[in-house]
């Protein structure tokens, strides 16, 4: 009964008429309401199109998958006049790639033209011993960087995405790691790279800190970020990624013992037919500065 209602509730959303959709929707979980997609629906169908009660219906959402999969959390902190959340749940953007890992490089370099990992390469000169490309998804930075690298590894929270890279032959080695909360590294490398993957992180103090302390003194660290140009250090924007300032970014990076910091922008992407303009940034670990630095931030 809860199915039909809610395929009934999806034909009058197709129809133009969202607030009948949204009242079948409610009737539907009123049958079935521990159905946590349900709710999340609802509130999708409530907040797209400004009618009352979105928030309740992602708070349920919410309630009933704390680990929050479907990324509840995010729309409830969108519906806010000031969003507070400054990371993302790690299950939500597992499965977000997890789903994508099949069709990603031709959606996002066909369909979107991402440039993220040739904006990085750009910047980068000579060759590098150890190299890590965290986020790697299926390759595309680690495709830029094979010839630089002496040693190359990819870290994603993805396991589709892993077997997406593996396939192409690129690494020397692949693992799995939440970015959000890795462990004080056992290992040091020449570079690490993270291409359009602080966009899904949020605050970045502690992954700043943590590669402070993977890289050896004079390693260089080369990332993106979707550039933002307000007061705030970062905002969730609608598309539900977060954008960064370069104040923000100089002053995490000078706190975490990086010098020769450049800046530069480009254009990461598109999405729904505007570009994406990020900051790409290349630093250098200062080789005279304490790891204990970094290892503070990493803790803080």
């Amino acid at each position: 009964m809860a199915d039909r209602r809610a395929d009934y509730a999806e034909g009058l959303l197709t129809a133009g008429e969202a607030a009948a959709a949204a009242d079948l929707y409610a009737q539907a979980l009123e049958v079935a309401p521990g159905w946590g997609a349900g709710w999340y629906r609802l509130g999708e169908i409530r907040a797209e199109h400004d009618l009352p009660g979105a928030a309740e219906a992602f708070a349920e959402a919410l309630r009933l998958d704390p680990a929050d999969v479907m990324g509840a959390a995010l729309r409830l902190d969108l519906l806010r006049p000031r969003p507070a959340a400054e990371t993302m749940p790690s299950a939500f953007v597992e499965t977000l790639f997890d789903q994508y890992a099949s069709h990603f490089d031709a959606s996002l370099v066909g369909t979107l033209d991402y440039r993220g990992p040739q904006l990085i390469r750009a910047g980068l000169g000579g060759c590098h011993g150890r190299v890590l490309d965290l986020g790697c998804g299926t390759g595309l930075m680690g495709a830029e960087l094979r010839p630089l690298a002496g040693w190359l590894e990819g870290w994603d929270i993805s396991a589709e995405m892993l077997r997406e890279a593996g396939a192409k032959g690129i690494y020397d080695r692949l693992e799995k790691a939440d970015l959000s909360a890795l462990p004080v590294p056992a290992e040091r490398w020449d570079l690490v790279t993270a291409a359009d993957v602080f966009s899904y992180l949020g605050a970045l103090e502690r992954i700043v800190g943590w590669v402070a302390l993977a890289l050896v003194p004079g390693g260089s660290f080369a990332f993106t970020t979707e550039a933002h140009d307000g007061p705030e250090p970062l905002v969730l924007r609608e598309s539900r990624r977060y954008a960064h300032s370069e104040p923000y970014l100089r002053a995490l990076l000078a706190e975490a013992g990086f010098g020769e910091v450049t800046v530069r922008r480009g254009m990461l992407r598109r999405d729904r037919g505007a570009e994406i303009e990020s900051f790409v940034v290349l630093s250098r670990r200062n080789p005279d500065m304490m790891a204990a630095i970094g290892e503070a931030v990493v803790t803080a």
